[in-house]
């Protein structure tokens, strides 16, 4: 499993995403280094990848390659929905999916992160986190997401789930109590989409993740896509609704613009591995 990386004197930063294996960075920056309540917060700048933000040493996001992890969290949910009015996003204070979501004529769109020190260290370092939240349709909560799903009276069109890895403190967002109140919450044709981890070190918990989520929602499905810096490079992501599919959808609603995602990505990240689809299906 993913251990901290460690900035080296300052020259390199090591991620061990698995027990013999992982990512380096050299470091040509030390551009920011805190420790909050809640974790510790770097950015570095590399020669390739840009700016690199770490949490507690984990590998959150790139200037060179997020936009394959925000295109495919955000667009696969939104370019779906003939007219998303309300978005909710519960994590992500990079501000990377924010600013995706902002590409749709939404109403308002709020951007819930729990620890102040990341958005105040990402809208310094990554420039389009300003600007997402200067657009008047977008609404900060500094608040943990568990804590405000629960007490919120607003219901969604699209809510998105932009987490951490489905093990340790993040492990309750991957749960199916928190999922249970991301329904409430959701308006009844709408759509929650949440990253679910790696394709290939989470599969006991993408099983455990599909059992109660087919149950719980009338389409639930599984996509794939790949992300560079993020563990063995291919990433999960779940589709949940109860009313619309993913793949039946006549017209996709796709703003202009975007690197990765496009209507034929759309169709064939929903198109899984053996390997995967077996552990998803495979009795407990």
């Amino acid at each position: 499993m993913r251990k901290k990386a460690l900035i080296s004197n300052r020259r390199e930063a090591q991620e061990y995403q698995t027990e013999s294996s992982g990512m380096f960075f050299k470091v040509k920056n030390v551009l920011c280094e805190k420790k909050s309540a809640f974790q510790r917060i770097e950015i570095i700048e590399n020669d390739f990848f840009g700016r690199v933000l770490f949490l507690d040493g984990l590998v959150q996001t790139t200037e060179r390659d997020e936009f394959f992890y925000h295109e495919m969290l955000v667009h696969p949910a939104l370019a779906c929905i003939r007219r998303p009015e309300k978005v909710l996003i519960i994590g992500g204070g990079d501000g990377g999916a924010l600013r995706e979501v902002l590409k749709y004529p939404v109403k308002k769109a709020w951007l819930v992160e729990i620890d102040q020190e990341v958005i105040k260290a990402c809208a310094k370092y990554f420039p389009w986190l300003n600007g997402a939240l200067s657009d008047p349709r977008a609404e900060l909560a500094i608040a943990d997401g568990f804590d405000f799903i629960q007490t919120t009276t607003e219901k969604f069109d699209v809510i998105i789930v932009d987490s951490s890895d489905p093990v340790g403190p993040s492990a309750i967002l991957h749960a199916r109590k928190f999922f249970l109140k991301l329904k409430q919450a959701l308006k009844p044709e709408g759509v929650i989409v949440a990253q679910a981890g790696s394709q290939i070190l989470h599969l006991q918990e993408h099983r455990q993740k599909a059992t109660f989520l087919k149950r719980m929602f009338g389409i639930a499905r599984f996509y794939c896509s790949p992300v560079p810096t993020y563990p063995v490079g291919t990433w999960c992501y779940t589709f949940l609704s109860d009313q619309i599919d993913p793949l039946t959808v006549r017209k996709l609603r796709i703003p202009p613009g975007l690197k990765y995602y496009n209507s034929d990505i759309h169709s064939s990240s929903f198109s899984l591995p053996v390997f995967f689809e077996k552990a998803l299906t495979r009795p407990r």
